[in-house]
């Protein structure tokens, strides 16, 4: 089974913010592949289904972002799942509003939630799917700004991009990350 992990914040205050993106991503996958969501266990809201041929999981910790890796390590252990069968996806302030980066592994380029789970799973080396919020105003709080909603203007690119990031997800289980990152990257 693979595990894909959506990153954000519980609870309506941060419903459609900037840091919600991974949980706007696997509520897209959701739809698209009719997984309901309904499951709490783990510290995580759930579901099961298949993506194509591949099982999933698909889940949004409800440990708040920074401690993203409770709930990550948990959903680990509890299916025995290695980290060649798990994706997360989250946001990213250094990318344009709706552009996607794929990596198979890699830093947690300043995320707290990714931070955390790195420091949860003891490796760096977990496929990624990185989704744009765009960069922070100068006068900006790094802090407002991740819990900020985007802007009419954003909502058609974040649309791309989510619906991107559902195509990426596809390929990265039929054909491999490095397809994925060849052709979205």
């Amino acid at each position: 089974m693979k595990l894909i992990f959506g990153l954000g914040n519980p609870g309506p205050r941060f419903t459609a913010t900037r840091h919600n993106i991974g949980f706007d991503a696997v509520t897209a996958l959701s739809d698209r592949y009719g997984i309901m969501l309904r499951e709490k266990q783990l510290y995580g809201l759930c579901g099961k289904g298949r993506i194509g041929a591949e099982p999933v999981m698909l889940v949004m910790p409800q440990t708040f972002m920074n401690l993203s890796g409770t709930c990550v390590r948990a959903f680990m252990d509890y299916y025995k799942a290695s980290p060649a069968d798990m994706l997360v996806i989250y946001d990213d302030i250094a990318l344009s509003p709706g552009k996607i980066r794929i990596r198979a592994k890699g830093s947690a380029g300043g995320h707290n939630g990714v931070k955390n789970i790195i420091a949860q799973l003891g490796t760096q080396e977990f496929n990624r799917i990185r989704i744009g919020v765009g960069a922070k105003p100068e006068e900006w709080d790094l802090a407002d700004y991740v819990l900020s909603r985007f802007s009419n203007d954003e909502e058609a690119l974040i649309r791309e991009g989510l619906a991107r990031t559902v195509e990426a997800v596809e390929m990265i289980f039929e054909q491999g990350v490095s397809a994925a990152m060849n052709r979205f990257n």
